[in-house]
Order: C-alpha cells, then sequence, then structure tokens
C-alpha cells in the first residue's frame, strides 16, 4: 500500500471492493470482523477509506470474504454503483468545490445512481469554468508583470529554448542565411505535420493545430511580405516541441505566449550565428537594429527583441526595448539597463504614458520616418543613448526603440547624433503638466470630449485559449477534417 495524493481513491477503492465481496458471502460486518479478529467498526472505517489496513490484516479478510489479496488490491470499482461513488467522492475532494465551502454530500443507500450522475455532471461543469483561463484586468496585469521581471532576472535568455531550436534547425538542414518557408515546411514535415494555408481561419486565430490529422493551419500564403507566417508556423511547433498542455491560468497562458514567441525568434535568427554578426558590429563599433534585421530577413520588432536575449548574455551589454502607441502607450517593454519607465500601482509597464522627451515618442515629429531617429535623454537614472523606427498598422502608429546606457553608445551607429533631450518624468512638470500661462489663457474656455475605450470595461476573454472562440475553431475544425 503506497502512501500520496493518490491514496484517498487507492483506499475508496479497496473499501468499495472490500465491502462487494463481504455482501456476496452475506456477512455483516460484525461477522467478518469476528472471522478476521477486529472489531466491525474498525472493518466499517477501511470499507469507507479512511483507514489502511495491514498486509496480515488485509489477507485475513481476503481468506474471510473469499477473495484473494490482488482482487481487493485492484483499482477497477466492483461495480457500476461503486465507481459512481467513488468519482464523487474525488470530486469533492477537489480544491474547486472545497473553496465554495459546502458540505459534502453523503453517497447513502437512499441516494440514487441518478441523483449521484446529477451530482457529479454539476462538478464537471464547476471544473471545466474553473479550468477556463479567465482573469480580470488586475490579475492580467500582475501575471504580466511577473512574468516581465522574472525574465529581466534571466536578461530574457532561455538556454533550454535556444538549444532546442538549434538542434531542430540543423535536424532540417538549416546552416547560414535567412530562415526559408520551406526550411519551415520541412520543419513541420518532421514533426508529422503539414503546412495548409487557409482564407478562413477564425478571426480570434492566428493558426490552428489540427493534432489528429497532423495539419498547422494558417492565414493565405500571400499576404504581403509573408514574415509573420513562418513565425507563426514556428511558434505552433513550439507548442509541440515544449510539451504545453492547455493554460491552467491566464500566467500560464502568458508563459506558454512566451516560449512560443522565444522559440520562433530563436529559428529565425539562431544563437550561433545572431551572436557572431553581434560581436562583429560591436567590434567595428557599428551595431544597428537594420543591419541585423536585413541580415536575417526579419521584422524591425523582431530584430530588436531579439537583440535582448542575445545581447547581455553574450555582448555583456545591458539595453531596453520599447514598442509604443501612437498616443505614447507603452505596448510592449523590456529592460535591464535601469531606463525609467511609469508604472501603475501594481508595477505594470505595459499601458502606461511613456514621457514626451523619450525617443519613442519624439521619432513621430520627424519628417524623414524611413530612417532610424537617434537621440541621447538625459534621466534621473542617467543619460541614455536610443535608436527608433517608426511604423503603420491598421490600428494605428507604432514605434520600436532600443537603447543602451551612454557608456555603451559608443558601440552603435548613430552615437554622433546630435538629438539630446531631457526627462524628468514621473515629475508632472516635465511633460503632463501644461504650461502655465496657456493653462490660465485657456482657463474654463475649453471642453474636450473624451474618447472613451470601451475594451476598459470588458473583462478578460474566456476559454481555455484567452480570447479564442472555442465553437469558431470546432466549426473550422469539422469543415476542413474531412
Amino acid at each position: 500500500m503506497s502512501n500520496g495524493a493518490s491514496d484517498h481513491i487507492e483506499l475508496a477503492t479497496l473499501g468499495h471492493r472490500i465491502r462487494h465481496f463481504r455482501t456476496q458471502r452475506g456477512l455483516t460486518l460484525d461477522d467478518l470482523g469476528g472471522i478476521v479478529g477486529v472489531a466491525g467498526s474498525q472493518l466499517s472505517l477501511i470499507e469507507n477509506g479512511k483507514r489502511e489496513p495491514k498486509l496480515t490484516l488485509l489477507q485475513r479478510i481476503a481468506e474471510g470474504v473469499g477473495a484473494s489479496v490482488t482482487d481487493l488490491l485492484s483499482l477497477e470499482p466492483p461495480n457500476r454503483r461503486a465507481a459512481l461513488e467513488i468519482a464523487l467522492d474525488r470530486a469533492q475532494q477537489r480544491d474547486t468545490f472545497r473553496r465554495l465551502g459546502l458540505p459534502p454530500v453523503r453517497a447513502s443507500k437512499g441516494l440514487s445512481d441518478e441523483a449521484i450522475e446529477t451530482i457529479l455532471g454539476l462538478h464537471e461543469e464547476l471544473q471545466r469554468r474553473d479550468r477556463e483561463a479567465n482573469a480580470t484586468p488586475e490579475e492580467a496585469r500582475r501575471a504580466n508583470t511577473e512574468l516581465r521581471l522574472r525574465m529581466r532576472e534571466l536578461d530574457n535568455y532561455l538556454p533550454d529554448i535556444e538549444k532546442l531550436a538549434e538542434d531542430q534547425l540543423a535536424a532540417a538542414g538549416h546552416t547560414r542565411g535567412a530562415l526559408t518557408h520551406r526550411t519551415v515546411s520541412l520543419m513541420a514535415q518532421r514533426l508529422g505535420f503539414e503546412l495548409i494555408y487557409v482564407n478562413d481561419l477564425p478571426p480570434s486565430t492566428r493558426s490552428i493545430t489540427d493534432l489528429e490529422n497532423g495539419r498547422i493551419y494558417l492565414p493565405p500564403a500571400s499576404i504581403p511580405g509573408g514574415h509573420g507566417l513562418r513565425s507563426m508556423a514556428l511558434q505552433a511547433m513550439a507548442h509541440l516541441l515544449l510539451e504545453h498542455q492547455p493554460p491552467t491560468s491566464y500566467a500560464d497562458f502568458l508563459q506558454q505566449r512566451l516560449e512560443i514567441n522565444y522559440f520562433a525568434a530563436c529559428c529565425l535568427i539562431p544563437e550561433t550565428a545572431g551572436t557572431a554578426f553581434l560581436r562583429e558590429a560591436k567590434a567595428d563599433r557599428n551595431l544597428a537594429v537594420e543591419d541585423f534585421r536585413d541580415a536575417f530577413g526579419v521584422t524591425h520588432e523582431a530584430a530588436s527583441m531579439r537583440m535582448t536575449n542575445l545581447m547581455t548574455r553574450h555582448l555583456d551589454m545591458r539595453l531596453h526595448f520599447l514598442r509604443v502607441g501612437g498616443s505614447g502607450q507603452i505596448e510592449r517593454v523590456y529592460e535591464n539597463d535601469g531606463l525609467p519607465l511609469p508604472q501603475d500601482v501594481t508595477g505594470a509597464v505595459e499601458g502606461q504614458i511613456v514621457c514626451r522627451r523619450f525617443s519613442a515618442r519624439q521619432a513621430f515629429e520627424q519628417q524623414n520616418r524611413t530612417t532610424e531617429h537617434y537621440q541621447y535623454t538625459d534621466t534621473s537614472a542617467g543619460t541614455f543613448w536610443c535608436a527608433t523606427q517608426t511604423g503603420t498598422t491598421e490600428n494605428g502608429e507604432f514605434s520600436i526603440t532600443v537603447g543602451v546606457p551612454f557608456d555603451d553608445a559608443r558601440f552603435w551607429r548613430g552615437r554622433e547624433t546630435p538629438m539630446r533631450a531631457q526627462s524628468t518624468c514621473p515629475a508632472e512638470a516635465c511633460c503632463r503638466r501644461p504650461d502655465p500661462e496657456v493653462a490660465d489663457k485657456w482657463a474654463g474656455r475649453a471642453w474636450p470630449s473624451a474618447r472613451v475605450h470601451t475594451h476598459i470595461f470588458s473583462p478578460l476573454p474566456r476559454g481555455s485559449f484567452p480570447g479564442v472562440s472555442e465553437s469558431d475553431v470546432l466549426d473550422f475544425l469539422e469543415k476542413h477534417s474531412g
């Protein structure tokens, strides 16, 4: 007899089997107790799964009911009623039920099988709802902040995934240069999957993996550039390679998303080749995101973010990365160089408005946006040099910034820039408080109508995969499974 979390269920099954064989022989608890030499009350505790019998007693019980010890220790419930009672007992041991503070239902003789089945159905629904990765905005921000801080402690570097990616690339025959769509397809084939491009993916999904039929469905291959398709396919494969299970919390969902994004980045810019490129550029004092981007055929954002994975670990250079929206809101961030960033009361940075003096916002005011905007910014934490590139999506403008402390600017192209700004944020007088004279002039003479962002009233999407419509996904798979 073993000890551990599963013992309660094993003991319950044992107790039911003893009762089954005892009643088959027409013995009462006291009858059997007289045969084996213990009180009937002690046998009752064993039959109810509340006490574990010693092996010698179990052998005497087996002889008394005309069965073998192996018969009694079988993990199979002896009949349907026993299976229902064991399932009920198991369901009432879950934290999901215990948190409700309700008394457990006793499976007495008067409780019918149908009633137990109904109760079990309610427990399963309760469990299903509990599995849904649903979180309040506050919980989501806290989970995201915890993940960001944890990655900062790791210098944004995950060696196991780096190695996994290089092994997969080597097995597919990729040795150098930009990763091609063909190589990505070969990587999928090695896992037993085919990449299929379709026009009718559900709007809430980027890809769908059909585990049953070995298919990974992606958007049409003709989308502009096609860079994102390689990444989407690699992310889908990462779920398989990393043996992800359906997320059980929003934090789990965020961790999985980070890991699949990381794997895709490692494949598009392999650690060995990417580090060699950056080391050579640093030696030449000619580090530049645009060169790194073009060498591996990725987006400016992907190249910038990949620098945060490799440069601290391999080049001993701390840095920061910012993706900022057209209104100044931080959409994505990483820093381990001490850049002062705005935070809310939970410590979250995403969604906060970055200083107007930062390069990330100054770049929006430049006439020529085809080249990077370089700038030095004096802050309360020191002076930082930054390179910023702007872009536009259907959701509006954004900027991508990579920056380093002043002393490391000497390794970067654009270090000669005369552009310099001073930021005293979070001091209100820096960029948030209007000029006193202008404020006095317009006091009481204007009334702006605020644009309400309806998403602030909405809870985070429910479901095992937040934001994904399960019914749409299943309808899609049914349609394409033929």
